[in-house]
């Protein structure tokens, strides 16, 4: 198996497996796909391993030694799962968690020793824009401008434009769990914690939110992350049909209820995992400060993401192509 960080890839003549390695803070995810010239990615195996960065990173962002040890199991595991099917190319990427942390080149240190991989990071700015991308060709042209919203753990994601980069793109450090460590700290939250929280979002975002308000409305805003779609599965009930959408009046009227839950409570509800129980109320209360901050009534969620994204962006370079998502199911 190749192991790369860079962003050049054979010509592809034929097939080629290829796998994307993404570490977080809740899990380390592998995807393998198969990619045929002139064809979209076709997947064949997915792997988590668990992490659970989120108790084991300290105010500074360090991560622990007990978080480290379980970082290099979740890689290890990941790597073993691409070698078994015989991936040619790995690709592996470490989101905000692991490349904010002022231990970095420790933990990419023990990656190494363990695996033999060298962890790559993309900036904040640049993940959005890959996960639009990504978006971009799931929905294909014909959607016109769009807007992409992307919670994930540490970090929160806007992007918006009409082509496939973005015209403007957005990172801030605004993740779930991040936020659930400073504001959340009850379990479950007080109201005032939860009503604190929402303020502070409201203050922080206003700069953010008003140079997206300044450009064309879209005609479709689209929304990425595990948050954003188990709040959709969550909202829209057991007979939701496809494609998946979050609605504000429902996030808003389901806020409420998950607050006054302990975690454990919450991660018996349909559609929420016990990996973002905990940090499922900060998500929701950020994914509802951004609909109403930004005036969208409805965010359609997209299948596909980051690693859909560096995948396309590596057969773009590589002279492959892939077709959009919607064409190829």
């Amino acid at each position: 198996m190749r192991k790369t960080t860079d962003q050049s890839m054979p010509a592809l003549s034929q097939a080629v497996r290829l796998g994307v390695l993404d570490v977080g803070s809740n899990t380390a995810h592998l995807q393998v796909v198969d990619v045929y010239p002139g064809g979209s990615p076709d997947p064949l195996h997915s792997v988590k391993a668990q992490i659970g960065l989120a108790e084991d990173i300290d105010r500074h962002g360090v991560i622990s030694p007990e978080g480290m040890e379980r970082l290099v199991r979740a890689v290890r595991q990941c790597v073993a799962e691409a070698e078994a099917y015989g991936v040619a190319e790995l690709v592996p990427f470490g989101t905000s968690s692991v490349r904010d942390a002022p231990n970095r080149t420790e933990a990419c240190k023990q990656i190494r020793r363990a695996t033999g991989i060298d962890m790559s990071f993309f900036s904040g700015e640049a993940e959005a824009g890959l996960t639009f991308l990504a978006a971009r060709r799931w929905y294909g042209w014909q959607v016109g401008r769009m807007l992409m919203l992307d919670i994930g753990g540490g970090t929160v994601e806007l992007a918006a434009g009409r082509g496939e980069e973005p015209e403007l793109a957005v990172s801030l450090p605004l993740g779930a769990w991040r936020l659930t460590r400073r504001y959340l700290s009850q379990d479950p939250p007080t109201a005032q914690e939860v009503k604190k929280l929402r303020r502070r979002l409201r203050e922080v975002l206003a700069p953010t939110i008003a140079a997206f308000r300044e450009q064309p409305d879209p005609q479709r805003v689209v929304a990425v992350s595990k948050i954003f779609t188990q709040l959709a599965k969550l909202t829209s009930g057991p007979d939701a049909e496809e494609p998946l959408a979050l609605e504000y009046r429902e996030l808003r009227r389901w806020i409420p209820k998950l607050a006054r839950m302990p975690a454990a409570e919450r991660a018996q509800l349909p559609g929420i995992s016990a990996a973002r129980a905990r940090n499922i109320v900060a998500g929701a209360v950020l994914a509802r400060t951004l609909m109403e901050l930004l005036d969208v009534p409805r965010v359609e969620i997209c299948p596909w993401g980051i690693r859909e994204g560096i995948l396309l962006r590596h057969l773009d370079d590589s002279g492959g192509t892939a077709a959009n998502g919607e064409s190829g199911e």
